[in-house]
């Protein structure tokens, strides 16, 4: 998933390229999972060792929902402009102040970007706060552990510390 630079000879190209979601690896503990084929549409713009990436990311990736777990499909569609820079001049000149446009900013090694970092830091930064696969999710019951968006269950959920079992065979008393 690499972006070879030596390849485009203009200072000014465009790439398109579509990534089938096989493509994309998939830890235990991963936030999401790619569903299907992703497009990176990007102008490629070449100045000296500066790239410029300017485009499109589109997406569908599959999350799990915060309350219910259960997973639901979330589109991503979000517009790229990064800024590359050879890693030679990535010198670490101490502590520096971080400007809003260091945040577009990054480093290329041998002529090549790997545009699968690329997408995946671009899939976490569009991932929401709190996925819900719907706004009135009602979530998991506590007692059973069943969904309770599909199964309607008669458990009490009602809760008494243990703690305070002492005092309630006093009031009975």
């Amino acid at each position: 998933m690499n972006l070879d630079l030596r390849t485009i000879k203009e200072p000014r190209a465009s790439v398109r390229r579509d990534f089938s979601g096989a493509s994309f690896s998939r830890d235990a503990d991963d936030q999401y999972r790619v569903r299907d084929t992703v497009t990176l549409d990007l102008d490629v713009r070449k100045d000296g060792g500066k790239v410029r990436l300017v485009g499109r990311l589109d997406a569908a990736l599959e999350l799990g929902c915060c309350r219910c777990l259960e997973p639901f499909p979330w589109g991503v569609g979000v517009d790229v402009d990064l800024l590359y820079l050879p890693a030679s001049d990535n010198t670490g000149a101490g502590e520096v102040r971080i400007e809003e446009s260091d945040l577009r900013t990054a480093y290329y090694r041998d002529d090549q970007i790997d545009l699968g970092q690329l997408m995946e830091e671009q899939f976490q930064l569009a991932l929401p706060m709190k996925p819900l696969c719907r706004t009135d999710c009602r979530g998991l019951c506590v007692v059973c552990g069943g969904n309770r968006n599909t199964t309607a269950c008669q458990c009490v959920a009602r809760w008494d510390d243990p703690r305070l079992a002492v005092l309630k065979d006093l009031l009975s008393q």
